[in-house]
């Protein structure tokens, strides 16, 4: 069930994520008022181990709380606090859990109690109205700081060039809170390097200040040159019947210790990904944004070495085990600033 506050709770501002269950019991909506309206909207702990979103906004809050005596907001602001449960358990999800960031409006997987929460929060957001929504997330690989876009309209790419330079623009997975609320106002994800980065934590709280303060965004273009747009390609998972595993681990493929240092670098052709075993082609599965197979595309197998078969720029790949399995093992980009509107 949906808490929804319009106020902040007493204590919140000292608890960290692994506190707010105790004092929240589930997944909360807030509403604050401020000077402008409609609300900034911040969506944090979709994944429950990813604690840059609240850290970052609880510290922005508590330093207007020193300043001024009460928060004195420059804009109204929403803020939806997620998988609360998952966050006392430091995990990105429990196991009887969907992933928070899979089931808001328009998701593909089955229907859940979840799907029906995420309804509701959209709902009421819609009626009230927004000026703009953040999804505030960590990663677990070597990733420079990036914001996602789902739409190539001129206030959403100044969105979120106010917290990068580096865009990625995909349409799949689909159900995230992004695209449900790019349905009626600019909305981005916001991709703050590891958990613990101190700088993370830093650019998400300074990026929510400047959303807070700025007075509308702009609709001229954003000059092709202030940006670097990559367009995902693929998302490329390891079928659950395979095993992998990194040195000195065994399995059906062996990846290269050096995995998540491809990120963001542009590979050429016959990279080696890891090595494989037995003869299990198509040792990953790659759907591009249709949902087709696109491993041929992409990948074969030489010399005992699961291979790239065309230049690409990877994101998101990680040596975490376990967020390969919950999520994915990576996207495949390209360029795509000739796509940029002007």
């Amino acid at each position: 069930m949906l808490n929804e506050l319009h106020a902040l709770p007493e204590g919140i501002l000292e608890r960290d994520t692994r506190g707010l269950q105790d004092l929240l019991g589930g997944p909360t909506l807030i509403h604050l008022p401020g000077d402008r309206q409609p609300a900034l909207f911040l969506s944090v702990l979709l994944h429950g181990n990813e604690t840059v979103g609240w850290e970052a906004l609880r510290g922005l809050l508590q330093h207007r709380l020193a300043r001024f005596g009460e928060l004195r907001l420059p804009r109204a602001l929403s803020i939806f606090i997620g998988n609360v449960a998952a966050a006392a358990a430091g995990v990105r999800h429990l196991p009887e859990q969907p992933d928070y960031n899979r089931v808001w409006p328009g998701s593909e997987l089955a229907p859940t109690p979840e799907h029906d929460l995420m309804r509701q929060v959209t709902a009421i957001l819609r009626t009230r109205g927004l000026f703009a929504s953040l999804d505030i997330h960590n990663n677990t690989g070597l990733n420079p700081h990036y914001a996602g876009v789902n739409r190539l309209d001129h206030q959403t790419l100044h969105l979120a060039t106010l917290f990068s330079r580096t865009l990625m623009y995909f349409r799949r997975p689909k159900g995230i809170q992004a695209m449900a609320m790019g349905e009626f106002c600019p909305a981005v994800t916001l991709e703050c390097g590891k958990v613990g980065d101190r700088h993370g934590l830093e650019h998400a709280r300074d990026t929510i200040d400047a959303c807070l303060h700025l007075a509308a965004l702009p609709q001229h273009p954003v000059p092709p040159h202030d940006l670097d747009l990559f367009h995902t390609v693929a998302r490329v998972e390891v079928p659950p019947a395979l095993s992998f595993a990194f040195p000195p681990g065994q399995g059906d493929i062996l990846f290269t210790p050096d995995l998540e240092r491809f990120n963001f670098r542009e590979l050429p052709r016959g990279t080696a990904f890891g090595r494989v075993t037995g003869h299990h082609e198509p040792y990953l599965d790659a759907r591009d944004e249709q949902g087709r197979d696109v491993y041929a595309r992409f990948f074969h197998v030489a010399a005992g070495e699961l291979r790239l078969s065309t230049p690409v720029m990877p994101s998101m790949l990680t040596l975490n085990e376990e967020v390969i399995r919950q999520d994915c093992l990576c996207y495949l980009m390209e360029r795509y600033n000739d796509h940029v509107p002007h």
